[in-house]
C-alpha cells in the first residue's frame, strides 16, 4: 500500500509530505484549492506523462517521490527481484522534471526507463479518474476491461500469437501465388552466391590463423636474424651475457665469505642465470623451427587475395562473409517453402485451426465472464438510484479473426426510461453515465489485485441518498484494500476512516495549496461547510456530527 507521498514545487504545491494510512480515506476542499493535483502529482510519479508545465511558477524543477510497503504487493517485489533492484526497505518511486520538460525516473535510487516505472506501478496503484466514464464509452476499452476483469490477458496473449502465425501464413502464400516468376529467379540468384561462399569454405577461425601465418612468413627472414642475433649477445661468444652473469657470480661467491651480504646478490643472480639459460634454449629452439617457405608464403597469401575477391564481389567485408552466407541459406530455406504452394495452403489451414481453437476458447471463457461481470453491476446500479435498469455485456460476433479473438465487447444497458437493451453510450444521461461508471469502477476493481485504489471525483452528478450508498460502498472496499476518494460530497466523506482537506492561500503574491489533517471537531467544520457552503450554523454542525455517528 502507499505509504507516503512528497511533493516539491508541483503546480502549486511547493513542500508536501503526506503519511497514508490504511481503509478509506477522503480529499476534501473548496473547488480549485487542488485536490486533483495531489492526484496528478501521485499520477506523475507513477510513469504519467510529463511537462514543464508542472513546475510551480518560480522554481526550476517539479519532484514527487511515493513510497508503498510491499507487503500488499508481491507482484511489485518479485518483479524487482527480476530487475535487480534492492527491495529489502521497501519501494520508493521517485520522478522529477526541469524546465525543459525532460524527465528522470528512479526506483530504490537507481535510475530507470519511463517504462520500468510504468511497469512495476501497474500492479501498485489503480486511479479511476472524474472523466474514467468517457472511456466506458469506446469497445477497446470495454473489452480490456472485461478481458482484465476475468484474468484473460494471458489467453489474450495466446490468441494474439496464433493470429500473428496465421497472418505470416497466409501472406506467405499469397506472396507465392502471386509472383512464382520473380520468386524464382530471386531463387536461382541466392543459390549461386550461396554455391560461391560454401565452394571458398571460408571461416572466421581460418581467416585470423591466415593473418597470423601470413605476417610470420612475410618477416620470417627478420624473425631468424632477431633470433640469431639475440643468441650471440646471449650465449656465443667471449663476451657473451650468459659467461659475463657466470664471471660476476663465482666472484661474488668467493667476497661472500668476507661479507654475508653479498650472498642474497649472488643468489639473486644464480636466479636470473637459470632464467637466461631457459631464455637461450628457447630462442634456439625457435630458431630452428622458423622455416623460409616461400611457397607457403605464395599459398597463403592466393588464399587471402581468394577470401577478399569474394568479399568485394558481395560488397562485404572478410568478417561478415559466414553471416551473409547463414542468411541467405535461411532465405533458401524460406523460399523453398513458398515453392511448396499445396505445403503453404496446409501451414494456412492448420495456424487458421490452431488461432480458431485458442479463439474460441477465449469466446467462451469472455461468455462465462461477461454473465458474471453483467449480474455483479447490476446488483451495485440498484444500489445507485438506478432501480430497473439492467448492465448486459455483449458479446458481437466478427466477420473476420482479430488479435484480440472473434468478437468485440460491448457494454449495453436496459430497463433506463423503459428502454430496451441499448449500447451504453445510447441509453445513459450525463449523471446516469457517472453512476453506472463508478458502479462498474467498484466491481472491477473488488477483483483487481492492485492494493491502492484512487478515486477523483467519480461521484459528479450524484447526491443525496445515492452519495450515502456511494460512501458505504468506498468503504467496504476499503476493508479490502487502500482507498482513497477526492470528493466534494458530505456524505462520502463522512464515511471514511480518515479525511483530508485541501486548503489554497496566497503568500507574498505566489498562490500554493497545502493539506490538513481533519481529526474530531475540525473534520466537523469541513463537513458543515460541505453541507452549508459558505454561511456554516449549528443546524449544520450538528448534522455534520450525526453524519460522522452514523458512519
Amino acid at each position: 500500500m502507499l505509504r507516503r507521498l512528497t511533493i516539491r514545487d508541483f503546480v502549486l504545491v511547493d513542500r508536501l509530505e503526506l503519511e497514508f494510512k490504511a481503509g478509506f480515506g477522503t480529499l476534501t476542499g473548496e473547488t480549485g484549492a487542488g485536490k486533483s493535483i495531489l492526484v496528478d502529482a501521485l499520477a506523475f510519479a507513477l510513469g504519467e506523462r510529463a511537462d514543464s508545465g508542472l513546475i510551480r511558477s518560480g522554481s526550476e524543477r517539479a519532484e514527487v517521490s511515493a513510497e508503498f510497503d510491499l507487503q500488499g504487493s508481491p507482484v511489485a517485489a518479485e518483479w524487482l527481484c527480476a530487475q535487480d533492484l534492492d527491495a529489502a526497505e521497501g519501494l520508493l518511486l521517485r520522478r522529477v522534471v526541469d524546465g525543459n520538460g525532460r524527465s528522470r525516473a528512479y526506483i530504490n535510487g537507481s535510475p530507470v526507463t519511463l517504462a520500468q516505472l510504468r511497469e512495476v506501478a501497474e500492479s501498485l496503484v489503480d486511479i479511476h479518474g472524474q472523466h474514467a466514464h468517457q472511456s466506458l464509452l469506446r469497445n477497446d476499452a470495454q473489452r480490456a476491461l472485461l478481458d482484465s476483469h476475468a484474468r484473460l490477458n494471458p489467453l489474450l496473449d495466446e490468441v494474439s500469437a496464433a493470429w500473428r502465425l496465421w497472418r505470416e501464413a497466409r501472406a506467405l502464400l499469397d506472396s507465392a501465388a502471386g509472383g512464382a516468376e520473380a520468386l524464382a529467379q530471386e531463387r536461382e540468384h541466392l543459390e549461386w552466391q550461396v554455391r560461391e561462399l560454401e565452394t571458398l569454405g571460408f571461416s572466421l577461425e581460418e581467416w585470423a590463423s591466415l593473418n597470423i601465418e601470413h605476417k610470420r612468413l612475410a618477416h620470417a627472414a627478420s624473425l631468424l636474424e632477431g633470433a640469431r642475433f639475440s643468441l650471440a649477445l646471449l650465449s656465443e661468444g667471449d663476451a657473451a651475457c650468459e659467461v659475463q652473469v657466470d664471471t660476476v657470480t663465482r666472484r661474488l661467491d668467493g667476497l661472500a665469505e668476507y661479507d654475508p651480504a653479498l650472498a642474497d646478490v649472488a643468489a639473486l643472480l644464480q636466479s636470473a642465470q637459470a632464467e637466461l639459460a631457459e631464455a637461450v634454449l628457447a630462442l634456439r629452439r625457435y630458431a630452428d623451427r622458423v622455416d623460409l617457405d616461400p611457397q607457403r608464403l605464395d599459398e597463403v597469401e592466393r588464399r587471402i587475395e581468394a577470401v577478399l575477391a569474394c568479399a568485394r564481389k558481395f560488397r562485404s567485408s572478410p568478417e561478415d562473409l559466414p553471416a551473409l552466407l547463414a542468411r541467405w541459406q535461411e532465405r533458401l530455406t524460406v523460399l523453398g517453402e513458398t515453392a511448396d504452394i499445396a505445403g503453404l495452403e496446409l501451414r494456412v489451414a492448420a495456424t487458421r485451426k490452431q488461432y480458431e481453437d485458442v479463439a474460441g476458447r477465449l469466446s467462451t471463457s469472455r461468455a462465462k465472464a461477461a454473465d458474471l461481470l453483467a449480474n455483479e453491476v447490476s446488483r451495485v446500479m440498484q444500489q445507485l438510484a438506478l432501480g430497473g435498469g439492467r448492465f448486459e455485456v455483449g458479446l458481437v460476433p466478427l466477420d473476420a479473426g482479430t488479435a484480440y479473438g472473434l468478437e468485440q465487447v460491448e457494454f449495453r444497458i436496459s430497463g433506463l426510461s423503459g428502454c430496451e437493451s441499448r449500447a451504453l453510450a445510447k441509453v445513459a444521461s450525463g449523471g446516469e453515465l457517472s453512476r453506472i461508471s463508478l458502479a462498474i469502477q467498484v466491481v472491477t476493481s473488488q477483483a483487481a489485485s492492485v492494493p491502492t485504489l484512487i478515486f477523483d471525483e467519480v461521484d459528479v452528478g450524484i447526491g443525496g441518498g445515492v452519495a450515502e450508498v456511494v460512501g458505504r460502498l468506498l468503504r467496504e472496499l476499503g476493508a479490502e484494500r487502500q482507498v482513497l476518494c477526492v470528493t466534494h460530497l458530505p456524505q462520502v466523506a463522512a464515511r471514511a476512516n480518515w479525511q483530508w482537506q485541501v486548503i489554497k492561500s496566497a503568500e507574498n503574491g505566489l498562490v500554493r495549496s497545502r493539506v490538513v489533517t481533519l481529526e474530531d471537531d475540525a473534520r466537523i467544520e469541513e463537513l458543515a461547510r460541505m453541507l452549508g457552503g459558505v454561511e456554516i450554523t449549528s443546524i449544520t454542525r450538528q448534522h455534520a456530527r450525526e453524519m460522522l455517528n452514523i458512519s
